[in-house]
């Protein structure tokens, strides 16, 4: 395929010889734009043409607000007419919503690096997601442009460098590469960055400790730092389970679930600034006494006063439960009162500690703690992942084994999106900072290895910024993100990748693509990470991590155990006849081909890191979608289908596909027609295999393949991944399985499992035993296109 093939149509909207009035002239773009829209399922330059539109009708709202006026003799001029930087970062401090410290730049430098014309870039999607939700307006009048809002993210990341000569340099290289969106950092770093609170971080991860100070204490600080664009995720797994006895007052406990309400009916009071509801993730270790109740909080029924509809929640698996399950033996809940030290315990010493309780439990000396069977309570966990999407599966061990931050510390949990793992404690909230590279944009360019490698060094630098320019709303947050500094540097439009390569997502080529990019950015960043201790030094707790004793996270899999069965690489795979064969040449292109010299990186870190963590792929829902790129690592969800969220509803095509069809001559308004009554599934229509194939949605490949994908990536990836689960005919022992094998596949976290509504659904039961897991009739798991959900972007 020739390269650029997929760069973005380009309409230049010509207004030169339209006579209007600005009001009726915005009135008119608005009422052009509004018949566009409902073209965007007939191909993607209608997508663009709306873009287009909306980025003049921007421009004039701009104008307007900063009150520069212009005649509309001068519409010749109309695409060089933009506030310049100095004026729109003097009427932002005005307003009080920039930082005044911008000034310190070169203004009239950054202003000459302003490249207007990638306003082109964009789709409609993504500019009427930015104009709706992320410029910065007075009282609804924006006057903040699309390239002023790419360049107000580069200089307040910039802002962190050790003079404004030096700042100045950084925020015009920042720019060239988010303008292009080579690299784009996350939501709240694009909400805030630059501003006079400068939240930029995107996750926070805490512990609660049983200690009803310590409870409201973290209720406050989940508060306050909602209100500035966090998710959230808590760990809950400290609080003493129901029924146990309270020294203090000489009563009982009521458990840790009516603490989990509270927090739930707090999530929704802090919306963000209207920006966003806030978000949090519950997180609870299955040996807890109070799991069975925990794992009922997002159902729809029962007693409300024990019913989360606004939290998420996860459960914090150890490998000895699913060791216990894979040998259908009794399984032991416990208080944490009584069990303290299981808590802070993982791997081989959690099973000495929890197999010595259980002899406790055994001869009476504990005092509130009940036996139940492993495959009854892995029953009842899967039965509610199917009803309501909850809980996650998140695995501990695997989370704390690799863990670079092994020395001094435990991960109690992940973060609201799971592919966060980072050391909590009572005086720490750990804090994440994320970005993701857009592999679309990167092998769109003209030497994808060198594009790449460089936006993953632009990237770590802003991301190692964000930690020193941030705006920390509570302590103990800037106390862990100052001592450890960890960063999630992930990657977007890797269905992309493979429909500009011919692969289907469900060929053994995807694990091997899957494998090369996480394994180059993976180099690349702990590259970066290292290059920045020599200039600005390691982070505080460096000593006694993996990386001092020269280790990888690559080199860290081995840890995982002889029970993990992780996969090999594909270097070979048989082909359509049965036989063996190397990866296809095409793989090898775009100059992949050079052997990464790890050795080399490994001498690297034992002097120093940046950062204490690196890598993590964030589900990037919103940013992928003003990047006009794929989500994150996910396939296709549809081929033609409506995106509803907070700025509205968006036809949402696959535009590869289209250009397929119409380059084979099928493309017509028939086809569409057929396309839409199918819901954009391509198994009933008349078009050719291989293009069926290529186009496969996420509910037609098997689930097993995107834990192989992601199995390879969590190699190289020192945190985790968000990983969505698709199952088009889910049944228990489908569900088990699947579990089972992101488990045994040395997975850190999985995400939602995404389910189709069936009218039926088969009753299995778990592999080679006679429990059955019976199922309910439909499913109930969150919709990718919820507009309420917006958890995760």
């Amino acid at each position: 395929m020739a390269k650029n093939s997929y760069r973005p149509f380009h309409p230049k909207v010509n207004l030169t010889e339209l006579n209007f009035s600005t009001v009726d002239f915005n009135s008119t773009l608005q009422n052009i734009i509004l018949n566009v829209r409902p073209l965007i399922e007939q191909g993607r330059e209608y997508s663009y043409i709306a873009a287009s539109l909306l980025s003049e009708e921007l421009r004039l709202e701009v104008l307007n607000t900063v009150g520069i006026t212009a005649s509309l003799s001068e519409l010749p001029e109309q695409e060089k007419l933009y506030p310049t930087l100095s004026e729109y970062v003097k009427f932002g401090t005005e307003q009080g919503q920039l930082s005044s410290r911008l000034r310190e730049l070169d203004l009239e430098y950054l202003n000459s690096c302003i490249r207007h014309d990638r306003n082109y870039l964009f789709d409609y999607l993504g500019s009427h997601t930015l104009y709706d939700r992320y410029l910065l307006h007075k009282q609804g009048q924006r006057y903040e442009t699309f390239q002023h809002f790419w360049m107000r993210v580069a200089m307040g990341v910039a802002l962190a460098e050790k003079n404004a000569q030096e700042a100045t340099k950084c925020a015009a290289e920042f720019y060239e590469v988010i303008s292009q969106m080579l690299y784009v950092p996350s939501t709240p770093t694009l909400f805030n960055s630059g501003t006079k609170h400068s939240q930029m971080s995107s996750c926070f991860l805490t512990t609660t400790q049983d200690d009803l100070l310590d409870i409201y204490r973290q209720y406050s600080d989940n508060a306050m730092l909602s209100k500035y664009a966090g998710g959230l995720g808590n760990d809950w797994s400290n609080i003493r389970a129901s029924g146990s006895w309270i020294k203090g007052t000489n009563g009982r406990s009521q458990g840790v679930i009516p603490f989990i309400k509270v927090q739930d009916s707090s999530t929704i009071a802090v919306n963000q600034g209207g920006k966003r509801k806030g978000a949090v993730c519950a997180y609870l270790e299955t040996w807890h006494l109070d799991i069975e109740d925990f794992l009922e909080l997002r159902k729809n029924t029962g007693d409300e006063r024990r019913r989360t509809h606004d939290m998420n929640t996860a459960n914090w698996v150890p490998d000895l439960f699913l060791e216990r399950v894979e040998q259908n033996a009794e399984w032991t809940l416990f208080c944490p009162s009584e069990a303290k030290d299981l808590h802070d315990s993982y791997g081989e010493d959690f099973k000495k500690l929890y197999e010595n309780y259980e002899k406790k439990a055994e001869l009476g000396e504990l005092q509130n703690f009940r036996k139940v069977s492993s495959v009854q309570l892995w029953r009842k966990i899967l039965t509610m992942i199917f009803e309501t999407g909850h809980p996650w599966v998140t695995f501990k061990d695997p989370c704390n084994l690799r863990s670079s931050q092994r020395h001094i510390g435990v991960v109690h949990s992940s973060n609201l999106c799971t592919e966060i793992t980072l050391n909590t404690n009572a005086e720490e909230t750990a804090v994440c900072n994320l970005g993701s590279i857009n592999l679309k944009a990167v092998f769109q360019s003209e030497n994808p290895a060198k594009t790449l490698a460089h936006a993953v060094s632009v990237g770590m630098r802003m991301l190692d910024n964000v930690i020193s320019e941030n705006f920390y709303p509570i302590k103990s947050a800037e106390t862990a993100n100052h001592r450890h500094r960890p960063v999630g540097l992930g990657f977007m439009g890797f269905q992309d990748v493979l429909y500009m390569k011919r692969i289907p997502y469900s060929k053994p080529e995807a694990m091997w693509l899957s494998e090369k990019i996480a394994e180059y950015i993976s180099f690349h960043a702990i590259k970066a990470s290292a290059n920045l201790a020599k200039e600005r030094g390691s982070y505080s707790s460096y000593q006694g991590s993996t990386w001092s004793k020269g280790k990888v996270p690559k080199d860290t899999v081995c840890e995982l155990g002889v029970h993990v069965n992780y996969p090999v690489s594909p270097t070979q795979f048989k082909d359509n006849n049965g036989e063996l064969r190397a990866c296809p040449e095409l793989l090898f292109a775009d100059g992949f081909t050079e052997s990464l010299n790890w050795d080399e990186i490994r001498s690297q870190v034992a002097q120093g890191m940046r950062n204490s963590l690196c890598l993590a792929v964030a589900p990037t829902a919103t940013i992928s979608n003003i990047s006009n790129c794929t989500q994150s690592i996910e396939p296709t969800y549809k081929n033609l289908y409506v995106k509803s969220n907070m700025g509205g509803d968006y036809t949402i095509i696959n535009e590869y596909l289209i250009d397929d069809l119409k380059a084979l001559g099928l493309w017509n308004a028939e086809l569409s027609r057929e396309l839409k009554r199918a819901d954009g599934d391509l198994n009933s229509l008349n078009i050719p295999e291989d293009i069926k194939e290529l186009y496969n949605t996420a509910f037609d490949i098997e689930p097993e393949q995107l834990i192989r994908c992601a199995a390879l990536r969590q190699i190289y990836i020192d945190q985790s991944m968000s990983l969505n689960l698709y199952m088009s005919a889910p049944s228990g022992r489908k569900i088990d399985e699947m579990y089972r094998y992101a488990w045994h596949s040395g997975l850190k976290t999985t995400y939602y499992l995404r389910t189709k509504a069936a009218t039926s659904v088969e009753k299995s039961s778990i592999s080679n035993r006679k429990n059955e897991i019976k199922l309910p009739v439909e499913a109930k798991a969150c919709s990718i296109d919820n507009p309420e959900c917006e958890s995760c972007q």
